[in-house]
């Protein structure tokens, strides 16, 4: 996925109300931009961080700016949480992603479950309908990267539903993009979100599919890259 636009780097300032981010341009103007990611952010917020934005081109948009990357430790991460779900279709789509190839039906937020949407919807001449969620994952602990970084009862609810599917027979998949590239492997957060964890489990017993891949960040473009080995999961 190429941006659009040039990005616009800055440092910030602030993040605040969930939703809203404080930075100053390197022009020296300070705007308030969108900040696209309901997490806690958990290493991600640190006052003078370099970061960049994307600009918003719906004049019926309060907010001129979303919030795209923070430098980490020399490392960029990508904080925009609704890019997954089109880098993941991407990948699929390119056969990065090789637990998923051969499906050339791809659709997105359709209905299923109890009054939910899923991400992506496959299918595939001669492959069991496949349903696949998509996580973004930004905290990294030690040495690996980790979901969640807050409790997340609507991706406990996703996992109930991926295992209902996985029990009328589809395939189930949950999968884990990981918005930088300097975790060794992925493991789930327990003390963040216990029940997600438990949840999760429960979710592969029942025959839902996990698989993590990363990403290659750069300030041009994001892609899908290579998977990531699986830490007590």
């Amino acid at each position: 996925m190429k941006f659009t636009d040039p990005l616009i780097g800055g440092r910030l300032i602030k993040r605040y109300k969930r939703f809203m981010a404080d930075v100053e341009l390197e022009s020296g103007e300070t705007v308030t931009a969108h900040c696209a990611n309901s997490g806690s952010m958990m290493g991600l917020k640190e006052p003078g961080s370099e970061v960049w934005l994307s600009p918003a081109h719906n004049p019926k948009r309060k907010l001129r700016y979303t919030w795209e990357m923070i430098r980490v430790d020399g490392n960029l991460v990508g904080v925009n949480t609704s890019r997954p779900n089109g880098l993941v279709e991407e990948a699929v789509r390119n056969g990065t992603i090789r637990e998923l190839a051969g499906y050339g039906a791809i659709r997105r937020e359709v209905k299923y479950g109890r009054n939910s949407r899923i991400d992506l919807l496959l299918d595939g001449a001669r492959l069991s309908t496949c349903y696949v969620e998509v996580k973004s994952v930004t905290l990294k602990r030690g040495g690996a990267v980790q979901f969640p970084d807050a409790v997340t009862v609507r991706g406990a609810k996703h996992l109930v539903e991926l295992s209902e599917m996985a029990a009328q027979g589809h395939r189930a998949v949950m999968v884990y993009l990981v918005q930088r590239q300097d975790g060794a492997g992925f493991s789930i957060a327990k003390d963040i979100d216990p029940v997600y964890a438990e949840t999760l489990s429960k979710a592969k017993k029942a025959g839902v599919e996990i698989v993590c891949y990363e990403c290659n960040m750069s300030l041009e473009e994001i892609r899908v890259t290579k998977s990531v080995p699986l830490e007590s999961v």
